[in-house]
């Protein structure tokens, strides 16, 4: 398997004066199964899963861990749900034996990790306070104003800003539970393709102004599916566009022979296109000027068009790209 996925959860610390938390394994879980396969069951990543219910989550485990999954030369995603320290060098992700003051793992150490990988593509998904942090430069670094720092094919999604904290809610983490859904087809387009840009997107919009803003920060050289659902259509008739719409303005006038109904005129090769027709209706590639059903549209010798989702996946499969 050409993809690897590190998972890390930690409900339970070592000192007493760093919280136990509730949502962090359950979070961790939650991802492991949704990243583990594709909705048609066919593997996706090989996901190694570290919880404080089953490890000993300390700073030189994880970053033992760590080491091994940047030593990977093919798709990484490293995903963590736990506590985030801000200290005055910089960001942390508070290991189980941190505590006040020596928190964990510094964030720049994870991305100097990641940016000396010679993995295709690294993802790395934080869901801790102050996550925001990960990929800025930071204080011990010089200079006040943040900077990403990423090499060509990482992305980084952060459950909140710079400053700002984390929530649970419910025993799960609000950002977690949002990325999970994402994956589950809330951010797939009409290909059932999830990718870290539309998960981003997908958690953004559902987060409103008053809640903690999630953080994208991405130096992709293209927009790899980090998971696949079940299309809403196939790539097949994606490529038949422009066999019916030579032009992205094209108007394709139907008529009484496209529609099965009919029996007396209905043409089998006309009725065929028909039923593709409404299969590009209902993934929103395609819409009639009357607005009515495309029946009443072939029953009135109406013509239908490619909206500009169409059109976009129209330059796809002209273009050979599909």
């Amino acid at each position: 398997m050409s993809r690897r996925a590190l998972i890390v959860g930690i409900n339970h610390y070592d000192h007493a004066g760093v919280n136990n938390l509730s949502g962090c394994v359950p979070d961790a879980n939650a991802m492991r199964e949704v990243l583990g396969r594709h909705e048609d069951n066919r593997p996706n990543y090989d996901c190694l899963i570290l919880t404080s219910n089953t490890s000993r989550i300390t700073r030189v485990n994880l970053r033992s861990a760590l080491v091994e999954l940047f030593a990977f030369d093919g798709d990484i995603l490293f995903y963590f749900s736990g506590h985030g320290s801000l200290e005055e060098t910089g960001g942390y992700l508070v290991s189980q034996d941190g505590e006040p003051g020596d928190p964990g793992i510094h964030m720049d150490e994870i991305i100097r990790l990641a940016n000396g990988s010679r993995a295709r593509s690294v993802l790395i998904i934080i869901d801790c306070c102050f996550s925001g942090n990960m990929g800025n430069v930071s204080a011990n670094q010089g200079g006040q104003h943040a900077q990403a720092q990423l090499r060509e094919g990482m992305t980084i999604l952060a459950a909140s800003r710079p400053s700002e904290p984390s929530m649970e809610v419910g025993g799960q983490g609000v950002f977690t539970e949002l990325v999970v859904g994402a994956l589950k087809g809330g951010a797939a387009n009409v290909r059932g393709r999830v990718s870290a840009a539309s998960i981003y997107g997908y958690v953004e919009a559902a987060l409103g102004a008053w809640d903690q803003r999630p953080i994208y920060k991405s130096h992709a050289k293209q927009l790899d599916s980090v998971r696949e659902c079940e299309p809403q259509i196939l790539d097949d008739l994606l490529r038949k566009i422009p066999e019916f719409f030579p032009t992205s303005d094209h108007v394709h006038l139907l008529d009484p022979t496209f529609e099965e109904q009919n029996v007396h005129c209905a043409k089998p090769e006309n009725v065929a296109i028909f039923k593709i027709f409404k299969q590009y209706q209902i993934a929103g590639l395609l819409k009639n000027r009357s607005g009515r059903d495309l029946y009443w549209t072939a029953e009135q010798s109406g013509g239908v068009y490619l909206t500009p989702l169409g059109e976009f996946y129209w330059r796809l499969a002209s273009g050979g790209r599909i």
